[in-house]
């Protein structure tokens, strides 16, 4: 699918229209990046999730713990997954003719998100930097426990388009958080949303959808391995505090899902805003 979203995209380093030349993408400019035979092309290399955490996070994702969030994303036409991971939730909103853009600065990620759909393809990039896609190309945008580029997220939507948000609730899988000792979900995370998307998006919606979850062991270590907590634990200590939790293990997963309109905003208002 490289070839067919290549018009979706620009050179991160000049601007320049992207197109397919050989085994590499590339600009009439000379810029080429080379495509990675497990069907990705990384535009921007930066950190991003590790294998284990990619995996992790394929493994209870596959288990439908969270199928309930996939349900609720109302997705069609050019699709770009911000963050996407492994593609799980661009692959449960492609159907028909619609188009995949998978964006991942993990290439643990962006291996499996290139094989999540036939109709998706997987781009290596910043996602807090310019995107590698062309402007108003986009029907919908997700982000979902990912990122939030704002100005980014407005240029490549079209006018019509629309932002899907998902977030944690604060109390998003409280009993697996105290139980584990997690990271806690910052009860002030809806008022920066908000304010990061309000100089350029309007909302449009916002619901709650939850689902009572019940996890094994590793289902519990799986879903601590697949967030920020990752970064702050040592090896096998995940597994030594989830071996004296309950199981199975009862907990609620929370999100909120936003949707979001972009605003109209004159070049001159655009850049005094983001200094671009």
């Amino acid at each position: 699918m490289i070839s067919e979203v290549a018009r979706l995209l620009r050179c991160p380093r000049c601007g320049q229209g992207l197109a397919v030349h050989e085994c590499a993408l590339g600009c009439d400019n000379g810029h080429r990046f080379d495509l990675a035979r497990q069907g990705y092309v990384n535009l921007v290399p930066a950190p991003g999730d590790t294998a284990a955490m990619v995996s992790a996070r394929e493994a209870f994702l596959g288990a439908g713990h969270l199928g309930f969030v996939t349900a609720a994303l109302e997705a069609s036409g050019v699709v770009v997954d911000a963050g996407s991971g492994p593609g799980h939730y661009l692959q449960g909103v492609l159907s028909g003719e619609d188009l995949g853009l998978a964006l991942d600065s993990s290439p643990a990620a962006l291996r499996r998100a290139a094989r999540a759909h036939p109709r998706a393809a997987a781009v290596g990039c910043d996602l807090w930097g310019e995107l590698p896609v062309r402007s108003g190309v986009a029907d919908v945008v997700l982000s979902v426990f990912s990122p939030r580029n704002g100005v980014e997220f407005a240029r490549i939507l079209k006018p019509d388009g629309r932002l899907l948000v998902v977030s944690p609730a604060p109390e998003h899988l409280g009993a697996l958080i105290e139980g584990l000792g997690l990271l806690r979900v910052d009860e002030l995370k809806r008022g920066r949303l908000d304010k990061a998307l309000g100089a350029f998006f309007e909302l449009e919606d916002r619901a709650r959808h939850e689902r009572a979850l019940t996890l094994s062991h590793g289902d519990a270590v799986n879903a601590a391995r697949m967030g920020p907590s990752a970064w702050h634990l040592e090896p096998g200590e995940l597994e030594g505090r989830a071996s004296v939790l309950a199981e199975p293990l009862e907990v609620t997963a929370a999100v909120e899902l936003s949707v979001w309109r972009p605003r109209y905003l004159p070049c001159e208002l655009a850049r005094t805003i983001t200094g671009r």
